[in-house]
């Protein structure tokens, strides 16, 4: 059963990152532009953000990539499997397509590139709190640009025309991060079932896991929005 947060409850981060400058500017930023978000602690490797979870656990966690003793990826793959309600978002000046994958594929949320304004960064937080998965655009592009060559715009769009209502409201909370549970709670609908809608969107599309919607987020919420699907 789900818990309703208290009224004006505000989001509680960690920062992971092995740069102790880097994590107090960025804890300056958050905390002294935002009312509504509180920086909880900071690690400088994953094993102590392993450590420091079992005294308090975030809303959020800013995860850097490579730490001494045990890395981003190995980090985001351990918390989410001990707290999966934990959302991860990796924020690194790497755009490794080798990191960006094994994070996503670990449980990551996001993964921006530190260069960022730090408004722009604050509104990636905000987006991620309310489940839209973050990915850079120049992480994006660089992972799946040989994708986009292969599959244009208006094949994908002529692919996105071939799903039912059903399916597309599956995929409006796919693309919005929302798990199997949380889909079959909202809509209504057995877990089993939203598996089969997500396997018939995955075979339509000519896409294989959730990562690769990733690589297609703009071009499906222009179609999503262009069939009244409601904005996050």
């Amino acid at each position: 059963m789900e818990v309703s947060e208290p009224a004006g409850r505000r989001t509680k981060i960690m920062i992971v990152d092995d740069q102790a400058i880097f994590a107090e500017g960025l804890k300056y930023v958050i905390e002294s532009r935002t009312d509504d978000f509180e920086v909880l602690d900071i690690a400088t490797n994953g094993r102590e953000a392993m450590d420091k979870l079992a005294e308090a656990v975030p809303d959020i966690i800013l995860m850097d990539v490579r730490m001494p003793v045990m890395d981003g990826v190995k980090a985001t793959e351990a918390i989410h499997k001990a707290y999966p309600r934990v959302k991860i978002l990796i924020l690194t000046t790497f755009e490794d397509d080798e990191y960006v994958q094994k994070s996503m594929g670990h449980g990551a949320a996001g993964y921006l590139i530190k260069n960022r304004p730090p408004e722009e960064l604050i509104d990636s937080i905000r987006a991620l709190q309310r489940g839209i998965i973050q990915v850079d655009p120049a992480v994006s592009q660089k992972l799946f640009g040989a994708a986009r060559q292969r599959q244009g715009d208006q094949e994908i769009h002529e692919r996105l025309r071939s799903l039912t209502d059903r399916e597309c409201q599956v995929l409006h909370l796919l693309v919005e991060a929302r798990k199997i549970a949380q889909i079959g709670r909202e809509l209504g609908i057995a877990d089993q079932t939203v598996r089969n809608h997500i396997g018939n969107i995955y075979s339509k599309l000519h896409i294989h896991n959730q990562i690769e919607i990733i690589g297609y987020v703009n071009q499906i919420r222009t179609f999503l929005d262009g069939r009244g699907m409601p904005a996050e």
